[in-house]
């Protein structure tokens, strides 16, 4: 990778980075200030389409798309909802963003706000983040003393209130409208669309949710230009239509069996390797790679020989996995044990499936059991049979599941057993030697344990 001077982590480190002074010092709100003075939110939309800016929380949708789908005509209100909720597995950029410079996101929501014209704002925080919650809190209250929040913004017609709304430490409340549905003090079960958010959403109003990291991006779009952005990552294949490139800078998350675990800024399709090589200081104990998750818990697993993957939005998906996710990558050494991959990554999703649809609450369920008997000595090669049919059977790309948790629980199972079928099976064989081949329907076993 050549030379990349960090945007996003710019003003992380420094002291009192958090405050207002700080921020303020070294250009923040210029972008508001002159933006407010001779833009219209149309305007906005259009330089934020034309970065091609793609949502940073998993999905890797066209943000200024997003923005688009909101009815023109509405009469209001608009909500915007940033999501902070970040309980992907070997994700944890968010927290740093919101601890150390959570101006730099708020003046990227204050700005996306008056691009959909919402007039408020939720951030919708992970319960786990006390730190955040102080910093962040401590921030609005300084805008609002600074006139970028409240009415009248900067002198303007554009009035905006913020709220930071706390989140009940679940999962499935990271998918749009499960937050949707927490914010509004139920359930968090997903709702079918459509209707999508932009046009039924909060409270039944049009609502954009976005993540942490996006709101920051947008910041910088605003101020350096859609040009600039476009000029990092990897542009788009010009042989795939479908293809709208990866741009712009990214924060990439690395933890597991590494030397120096942390939060990285670099362009998009950074290869996989050189994140752990050069970013992370290798793997731990002068150990090798067995295998990577590039994107967080659900993406599923990057063997060795596919280190040279580009993280960007496409590059995971051609190596077998589920997407770049949260590009929150979490490293097992050579001598981790996929088996215990597996049970630890299907006793997660069992867990936080939140049980609405039958396929996601049935599957990971019987998922984390089968795991379990493995693991209890009592294991079939039949069982690894049963346990790729669940992945090919259960989540929203089936057509199956009202949100992609399945799909999360899924890619586990599916990359596991495409790229460590024989680690597995011999597994079977030397913890049953005279039980791996039988077929028939194996005795029920409870739970070891779900918690």
């Amino acid at each position: 990778m050549a030379e990349f001077e960090p945007v996003l982590l710019a003003n992380v480190g420094k002291d009192n980075s958090h405050t207002l002074k700080a921020y303020e010092a070294v250009g923040g709100y210029r972008a508001l200030r002159e933006t407010l003075k001779d833009k219209s939110p149309d305007d906005l939309i259009t330089t934020v389409r034309a970065s091609n800016l793609r949502g940073r929380g998993g999905a890797g949708f066209p943000t200024g798309l997003k923005w688009s789908f909101l009815p023109d005509d509405h009469p209001g209100p608009v909500y915007l909802c940033v999501n902070a909720d970040e309980s992907e597995p070997g994700t944890f950029c968010n927290r740093v963003l919101l601890e150390e410079d959570p101006h730099q996101v708020l003046e990227g929501t204050i700005l996306s706000s008056f691009a959909t014209r919402a007039s408020t704002a939720y951030v919708y925080l992970r319960y786990e983040y006390p730190k955040s919650l102080a910093r962040l809190q401590a921030a609005i209250d300084e805008c609002y003393g600074a006139g970028y929040l409240g009415k009248n913004v900067l002198g303007t017609d554009f009035s905006l209130d913020v709220y930071v709304h706390r989140g009940a430490a679940a999962y499935v409340c990271g998918e749009e409208t499960g937050l949707i549905e927490s914010l509004e003090g139920k359930r968090a079960w997903p709702r079918i669309k459509p209707p999508f958010p932009a046009v039924e959403g909060l409270f039944r109003k049009p609502t954009v949710v976005n993540n942490v990291e996006t709101m920051a991006c947008v910041k910088h779009i605003v101020d350096r230009g859609p040009e600039w952005f476009k000029s990092i990552g990897t542009p788009a294949d010009p042989h795939n239509p479908r293809d709208p490139g990866s741009y712009g800078p990214k924060l990439y998350q690395v933890s597991g069996h590494v030397n120096r675990p942390g939060v990285y800024e670099a362009p998009l399709g950074l290869p996989c390797r050189e994140l752990v090589d050069r970013f992370a200081g290798g793997v731990w104990k002068g150990r090798k790679v067995k295998a990577v998750v590039p994107g967080g818990l659900s993406t599923g697993l990057l063997a060795a020989d596919q280190l040279d993957t580009p993280l960007d939005f496409d590059g995971p998906v051609q190596a077998g996995c589920l997407g770049l996710g949260t590009a929150g990558a979490i490293v097992l050494d050579e001598t981790y044990p996929i088996i215990d991959f597996l049970y630890n990554s299907c006793r997660f999703f069992a867990h936080e499936s939140c049980g609405q649809c039958t396929p996601c609450r049935e599957g990971t369920h019987w998922a984390l059991s089968m795991v379990e008997r493995i693991k209890a000595g009592r294991g079939r090669l039949k069982d690894l049979e049963l346990l790729g049919e669940i992945g090919d059977s259960i989540g929203i790309i089936p057509g199956t599941t009202i949100c992609g948790l399945a799909d999360g629980a899924a890619w586990p199972i599916k990359t596991a057993l495409a790229k460590f079928r024989d680690e597995l099976e011999d597994y079977v064989k030397q913890t049953n030697p005279a039980g791996y081949a039988d077929i028939q329907p194996a005795i029920a076993m409870p739970a070891m344990t779900t918690h």
